[in-house]
């Protein structure tokens, strides 16, 4: 077989190609979506079973990936391999499924061949198909369009653009049926706990502050030395500053402590209350973790003091904590 050697520019131009190939066929998708989108979003709210996706090759690919997209979105769902299904598999299905068939020609042998025991049980069908006329489809009780006008392919023969599609379709169908269901980010967070996005959704600053006598605080009629020593000794490059009945009234950084520096001959002697920042940032116990991250890159700071109360403003206690930026790093927040 004699082989096409092509330049970088064209290899560039064949990847854009193929992309925008793509592009304009989901926007043909999302300009087609009709009432028959909006209703089987609400057939697939009415489940109160699992979500049953079906499909092989390609197709099969794309059904597990829309089965594990319903299910970390708050609707129970699973694949199941047609084949498999023919040999045992079909008693995964319960009286109160619905199940989602996927052919792009519509004439896929292993699907027809398990419909009618789908039809048997009474269980919903929903359709992805690109051959409206076929016997998939008529067979469905609700069927969408997944057609695409050629294929990505050079050769106009591989599946790319209708893959593209039906992955959309798939994402389109989750998407809008969170929403309807009201799906929150707590929800999504109890599906999510492990990694970088479990961690972003369920960490609370409680979790990560220090507390206790660990939270570097003085007084107000203290020296610069003595703040200094107390930051020194918490090792988190800050301390709060308390008035005398321990409410948190500023604080002092150790950027503070470089900018007195260069101003004063001698800052140690200088008490906290005339150099420290008034009004610190704060936040509570129970937010977020996430939400400090981003409160300090909107301040541009590395630390807050943690209240058990939500108010963010007027703090009238003692803080119960404190979380430094470097916390939040080493937890996978940020």
């Amino acid at each position: 077989m004699e082989k096409s050697m092509l330049n970088e520019e064209q290899i560039i131009a064949e990847g854009r190609r193929t992309i925008a190939v793509e592009a304009e066929s989901l926007k043909d998708l999302g300009r087609r979506l009709d009432r028959d989108f909006a209703q089987a979003v609400k057939l697939l709210s009415l489940c109160r079973g699992k979500v049953v996706v079906t499909g092989v090759g390609k197709s099969g690919i794309i059904c597990r990936k829309i089965a594990a997209t319903l299910a970390s979105t708050g609707t129970p769902a699973m694949f199941l391999h047609p084949t498999e299904g023919l040999h045992g598999d079909l008693g995964v299905l319960s009286k109160q499924d619905l199940v989602i068939a996927i052919s792009y020609s519509g004439t896929t042998e292993e699907l027809s061949k398990i419909i009618p025991a789908v039809k048997r049980q009474g269980l919903p069908l929903l359709v992805l198909t690109g051959n409206l006329s076929s016997e998939l489809a008529q067979s469905s009780d609700l069927t969408l369009d997944i057609s695409v006008n050629r294929e990505a392919c050079p050769l106009g023969l591989a599946p790319t653009t209708s893959t593209t599609v039906t992955v959309a379709l798939g994402d389109a169908l989750a998407a809008a049926l969170l929403a309807l269901k009201g799906f929150s980010a707590d929800d999504f967070a109890l599906r999510h706990p492990g990694g970088a996005l479990g961690r972003r959704l369920l960490l609370r600053v409680a979790d990560v502050m220090h507390a206790g006598d660990k939270i570097p605080l003085v007084k107000d009629s203290v020296s610069v030395q003595e703040a200094l020593f107390e930051m020194t000794g918490k090792g988190l490059g800050v301390t709060g500053v308390c008035d005398e009945n321990g409410s948190l009234i500023g604080v002092l950084t150790d950027g503070d402590l470089r900018r007195l520096l260069a101003d004063y001959k001698n800052p140690l002697s200088l008490t906290v209350f005339e150099v420290m920042t008034k009004n610190p940032k704060s936040i509570s116990a129970e937010e977020l973790a996430a939400s400090a991250v981003k409160l300090m890159e909107d301040a541009k700071i590395t630390s807050l003091f943690v209240f058990n109360d939500p108010v963010a403003e007027n703090r009238v206690s003692s803080p119960v904590g404190i979380v430094h930026l470097h916390d939040l790093l080493r937890a996978g927040v940020v």
